[in-house]
């Protein structure tokens, strides 16, 4: 069996803002350029290996009126005051023409010198994708995700006229010169539902799953190994969770008090809003407590205020960096982490976490 590579760490840009307490009407650290960049410079400067930027309509961590930072443009301008750090870039399809978004990127990866890769997003929250006037369903979503792969690829292979003729997607002679850096940008893309381990299967350079107690994830990754050995492939898996990490485990979960000690019950509001007859699998099972003894390192309370992914692993820096090895013992070669505030955290999980989980992760992987 062939040797597994060694496993990448990445960090988060904090879009919707940022502090020391979430869930507030207004974040306590605003998402300025400003404070973003000094969050990928530490991150640059502590090594991680990429930076997940997600897409956002609406505010999705405090009061949806509350300051955002538009994705691509932030990340363009990021991209150009580093220099080594790779760029994770969440997009949802349909909202810029595909041709269009192809030049975008190509641009991009350009202007970075080869760091872009692209998270393909085709859910979302209920509602969400009303706000700018789409009723695309599900399932619609996922086909024009697999044709905006599909045409973005063909748009990169070579500088010439593309025809592609899709369901959703069509282009009739556009052109992308100069294309993108050496193979161009990998596709990430995540999902629980049956629809969406067919797309991952089907279109994926790399799988992303939220984090879920072990048993359950083991599950997830069952049922995604068997999509893909249905067309002859093995998935490349990351790991997206956010951290609590302190000197000792009762500090660690008394900082998870602290940081929703200034919840505002109009945040929560909208949440439970956001959230009523969701049809995001992977939403749903964020938002289920577990018991402590099935999961005593997992704590899900930050889906009391936050889209999307609401766990975190909390405990001293040996218990997190064990939680993070039994996930690698899974087959996760990619951990994409995060922390409240994130300039700060990302530095203590890089001086506290990961040194000694490298070193037990590299010792396991020397053995024949």
């Amino acid at each position: 069996m062939d040797k597994r590579p060694a496993p990448r760490f990445d960090w988060f840009i904090p879009i919707d803002g940022d502090g020391a307490h979430i869930g507030t009407r207004r974040a306590e650290r605003p998402p300025t350029f400003e404070y973003l960049r000094r969050v990928v410079e530490a991150a640059e400067a502590e090594g991680y290996y990429s930076l997940l930027i997600p897409t956002r309509f609406a505010n999705g961590l405090f009061e949806e009126t509350a300051p955002l930072a538009e994705t691509w443009t932030t990340a363009t301008a990021l991209a150009a005051v580093t220099r080594r750090i790779r760029f994770l870039v969440a997009v949802r399809p349909g909202f810029i023409s595909t041709g269009l978004f192809a030049q975008m990127a190509a641009a991009l990866d350009q202007i970075s010198g080869g760091r872009l890769d692209i998270n393909v997003v085709p859910g979302g929250i209920q509602g969400d994708f009303e706000r700018l006037g789409v009723t695309m369903d599900h399932d619609k979503r996922y086909e024009q995700a697999e044709e905006f792969i599909a045409a973005l690829r063909a748009l990169w292979a070579k500088p010439e006229p593309v025809v592609f003729e899709g369901s959703t997607i069509r282009l009739k002679g556009a052109v992308v010169s100069p294309g993108p850096v050496g193979d161009g940008p990998r596709f990430y893309v995540g999902g629980a539902s049956p629809r969406a381990l067919e797309f991952a299967a089907k279109e994926a350079d790399a799988y992303l799953a939220w984090i879920q107690p072990l048993e359950d994830t083991g599950a997830l990754l069952e049922r995604l190994r068997k999509a893909y050995a249905a067309r002859g492939r093995r998935p490349v898996l990351g790991l997206r969770t956010h951290l609590v990490v302190r000197a000792t485990e009762s500090e660690a979960w008394a900082a998870t008090e602290e940081l929703m000690s200034q919840v505002d019950e109009r945040v929560v509001a909208q949440r439970q809003a956001a959230f009523a007859g969701t049809q995001m699998v992977g939403q749903q099972a964020q938002l289920r407590a577990q018991p402590r003894e099935r999961a005593p390192r997992l704590w899900n309370g930050i889906a009391k205020v936050r889209v999307n992914l609401g766990t975190a692993i909390v405990g001293d820096p040996p218990q997190v960096a064990a939680e993070l090895l039994a996930y690698w013992r899974l087959g996760f070669d990619e951990f994409i982490l995060s922390g409240f505030p994130h300039e700060e955290e990302c530095r203590r999980v890089a001086s506290d976490v990961l040194p000694g989980l490298r070193e037990v992760i590299e010792r396991e992987r020397e053995r024949p």
